[in-house]
C-alpha cells in the first residue's frame, strides 16, 4: 500500500472516531458499536477491492494491551483518595469483586452444563465476560448525576484490576491451588513494593527532567515494567494503578521534606500534561483496537445459532447479577445504574490470551464480540429510556 494512501487511511480513522465520540455523547450510542461496524464495512470493502490487511491478528493483541494499559493509567489518574470517600471506595471494590466472582461461577455454571468441559477450562472462558469495560463505562457516564458517576468510574477502574489479578490467579492455579495462592500472594507484594519504588523514581524524574520530551520516556518505563512483569506473570496492572493513584494523590504519600526533594511548583500543570497524553494516546489505541477487531470479525461466527444463544445468555446473567450486586453494595437508585455494564476492550484480550490447551472446547469464536455488542446495546437502550422518562418527569 502506498505511504500516502495509509497516512490517509489513518488520519480518517482518528477522526472517524473522533466523530464517533462526539456522536455518542450526545445521542448515548457506544463509540465501540459504530466503530466495530465501520471495521466490518471495511473488511467488506478490502475484499470486494481484493486488497490484502497483514497482520490483523498479531496487532489485536498488541493494541489490546497497549490500550488497557493507557485505559487503567487513566483511571489511576482520575481517582482520588480522600476520607470523606472511603465509604464509595469500599463499596464500588465491594462491587467489583462481587460481579467477578459471581459472574464467573453463574457463566462458568452455564457453559459447563451447556459444552460439559472441565470446570476449569470453563472458569477461565467466563472471567472475561465478567469484567466491566472502564472506557465505555467512563463515556457513558458523563451525564449521570455526581454519586451514580463516581461510583461507575471507580467500579469499573477496580474491575480491571481485579480481573487480571483473578485471570492471572487461575492461570497459576493450573498445577495446585495451594500453590497458586503462595505464588499469586507474593507475586502481588513483590509488585507492589516494585511498584512503589518506580512511583518514587517516577516522580523524581518528572521534577527533574528539563528536557521538552518529558513524558513519553516515562510511559515507555511503565511499558516496560509492565512487559517484564508480565512475561513472569505477576499482576503488572498493579504497577500502572498504582504509579495513577500515586500521582494523583501525592498529598497523602509525599509530605514534608520529602515533598520539597521530589515535587517542585509546576508539578500541578505537569500532572495535566500527563493526563491529557494519557487520555488521548488512549483514544488512538482504542480507535483502531475496535476497528481491527471489527474488521478480524468473520459474519459466519456472528450468526451462527449457537453463538447467539450464549451470548443472549451471558448478557442476561450479566444484567441480572448486576442488579443483585447494586442491591447489596449501593444505597441510591438503581435506574440507569443498572444498565451500565458494557464489556469492551479487556473481554475480548483477555480471551484472546487464554492458553490453547486451556481453551474451551466447543466454546465459538464470535460469543467475544457478539457480548460486547450485546452489553453496548443494552447499556445505550438503557440509558436512552431513562432519559425519555426523565424528559417526561
Amino acid at each position: 500500500m502506498d505511504s500516502s494512501i495509509l497516512i490517509i487511511v489513518l488520519s480518517l480513522s482518528v477522526l472517524i472516531s473522533y466523530a464517533f465520540d462526539l456522536f455518542s455523547s450526545r445521542f448515548k450510542t457506544p463509540s465501540v458499536l459504530l466503530l466495530l461496524l465501520l471495521g466490518m464495512l471495511t473488511r467488506q470493502a478490502t475484499e470486494y477491492f481484493k486488497v490484502q490487511v497483514p497482520y490483523v491478528n498479531t496487532i489485536l493483541p498488541t493494541l489490546g494491551t497497549l490500550g488497557l494499559i493507557l485505559i487503567v493509567l487513566e483511571g489511576g489518574l482520575d481517582l482520588e483518595l480522600h476520607t470523606d470517600r472511603l465509604s464509595s471506595i469500599r463499596r464500588t471494590l465491594l462491587s467489583s469483586l462481587m460481579a467477578i466472582i459471581g459472574g464467573t461461577l453463574i457463566m462458568a455454571g452455564m457453559l459447563y452444563l451447556l459444552l460439559n468441559d472441565s470446570f476449569y477450562h470453563c472458569l477461565i472462558a467466563a472471567l472475561p465476560f465478567s469484567i466491566v469495560s472502564s472506557s465505555v463505562t467512563v463515556q457513558s457516564v458523563t451525564n449521570l448525576t455526581g454519586g451514580q458517576r463516581e461510583f461507575a468510574v471507580y467500579e469499573s477502574a477496580y474491575a480491571s484490576i481485579l480481573g487480571i489479578m483473578a485471570y492471572n490467579f487461575l492461570l497459576l492455579s493450573r498445577g495446585s491451588v495451594l500453590g497458586a495462592i503462595w505464588s499469586f500472594t507474593r507475586d502481588t507484594l513483590a509488585m507492589a513494593i516494585i511498584s512503589l519504588g518506580c512511583c518514587f523514581l517516577l516522580l523524581y524524574l518528572i521534577g527533574r527532567i528539563n528536557h521538552r520530551i518529558k513524558f513519553l520516556p516515562i510511559i515507555s518505563v511503565l511499558f516496560l515494567v509492565y512487559a517484564l512483569a508480565e512475561i513472569n506473570h505477576m499482576s503488572s496492572l498493579l504497577l500502572i494503578l498504582i504509579f495513577g493513584l500515586f500521582l494523583n494523590n501525592t498529598d497523602l504519600f509525599i509530605r514534608g521534606r520529602l515533598s520539597q526533594i521530589l515535587k517542585n511548583d509546576l508539578f500541578e500543570k505537569e500532572l495535566d500534561q500527563l493526563k491529557n497524553l494519557t487520555a488521548e494516546g488512549a483514544f488512538v489505541v482504542r480507535t483502531f483496537f475496535y476497528l481491527i477487531l471489527g474488521y478480524a470479525a468473520v459474519p459466519h461466527d456472528l450468526v451462527e445459532m449457537d453463538a447467539l444463544i450464549v451470548s443472549v445468555l451471558f448478557v442476561v446473567v450479566i444484567f441480572f447479577w448486576r442488579w443483585v450486586t447494586l442491591r447489596l453494595t449501593y444505597s441510591g437508585p438503581l435506574i440507569p445504574l443498572l444498565w451500565i455494564a458494557p464489556r469492551g476492550l479487556i473481554t475480548i484480550l483477555l480471551y484472546l490470551n487464554i492458553p490453547e490447551d486451556l481453551r474451551l472446547v466447543g466454546f465459538r469464536e464470535g460469543i467475544p464480540t457478539l457480548v460486547v455488542v450485546l452489553s453496548s446495546v443494552a447499556t445505550m437502550v438503557g440509558l436512552l429510556r431513562n432519559q425519555s422518562v426523565r424528559n417526561v418527569e
